[in-house]
């Protein structure tokens, strides 16, 4: 009879070199080694023992004392393995960070055959949000692309696009429930999700930290979030920011950047993953609470995303 590949049953007969006491202790203790080595380099993967960048740290410190609000940040280089971590584990609202969640929902259910990217959806009055979004200038009925649904969240950051691509994904309870099963404990979808509505009083329409937002653009852009062609498509799509003039105004317009920026009154955040030739680095700005909540260029918080931005680039370059 012929034998399945990977099968589980055992051969009738031990060989005697394995059948020995003293060979199954050499082996029990190899196997023992193994698990242990194999435990600390998972650690290292998902950013438990990375070590601290302290001149980098002092330098971000400076900038952050002096900000009118609550600031955080995170930042991590792939070639160096060190990080920055201020206030990186607090809680800041997402404003519009949160389509990044909806993306990956999106991307999930592509990837198990729920959805096609190139599907056609039928576009009502009924799902127009207030504002001056693109999508709520369709005439109803008329049909539309995921694609360009998408296209349309992420690089304009429409709002209406993006409510009805969290329902397409599944509503903000299932969105929660694959951020929980993919490691990000604080990432949150809060608007239009039953049971979050105390929450949503308090940071809007979604929820992270530093850290989380950063990790989640690490992994895209290492492709160990979702796998592959799903975390290329990702951080495709996450390249054609409309909203420019912040911290991307400050790389070079010939460097890949992957990003994702937030704003309402009192909080301006973004994300980005930065492919430098000398070296690439991700961080994540969330600010809360802000003193200044104008909408003129030289906002403060907007200011601060460029000076981090520009001082981070010199940095690693």
């Amino acid at each position: 009879m012929l034998q399945q590949p990977f099968s589980s049953a055992f051969p009738y007969q031990i060989p005697y070199f394995f059948a020995s006491s003293k060979s199954i202790r050499f082996f029990f203790r190899l196997f023992i080694i193994a698990i242990v080595v194999s435990t600390c380099f998972i650690n290292t993967a998902i950013g438990q023992s990375f070590s601290t960048d302290k001149k980098l740290t002092a330098e971000l410190q400076s900038y952050l004392k002096k900000f009118h609000g609550q600031a955080g940040i995170y930042v991590y280089s792939f070639q160096q393995h060190k990080q920055v971590a201020i206030a990186a584990d607090t809680v800041f609202p997402t404003a519009s960070m949160v389509k990044v969640p909806i993306l990956i929902a999106l991307m999930d259910k592509i990837k198990a055959g729920e959805l096609q990217y190139h599907q056609t959806f039928t576009y009502y009055d009924s799902l127009a949000y207030p504002g001056v979004d693109i999508l709520a200038s369709f005439k109803n009925g008329e049909k539309i692309e995921l694609s360009k649904l998408i296209l349309l969240m992420l690089s304009l950051s429409d709002n209406t696009a993006s409510l009805w691509l969290q329902a397409i994904a599944g509503g903000g309870t299932r969105i929660n429930n694959l951020m929980d099963s993919l490691g990000f404990t604080q990432t949150r979808v809060n608007s239009r999700t039953p049971g979050r509505e105390a929450i949503r009083l308090q940071y809007g329409w979604g929820q992270t930290t530093p850290y989380e937002m950063a990790m989640i653009l690490k992994r895209i852009a290492s492709g160990t979030l979702l796998g592959q062609p799903y975390d290329d498509k990702m951080l495709r799509l996450l390249s054609r920011n409309y909203w420019d003039e912040e911290a991307l105004s400050q790389i070079p317009a010939n460097v890949f950047v992957a990003s994702k920026n937030g704003a309402v009154d009192a909080s301006r955040s973004e994300v980005l993953y930065v492919n430098g030739k000398k070296g690439s680095y991700v961080f994540c700005l969330c600010t809360n609470h802000n003193t200044d909540q104008s909408w003129e260029t030289n906002n403060e918080a907007w200011a601060l995303s460029r000076n981090i931005s520009k001082l981070l680039w010199e940095y690693y370059h």
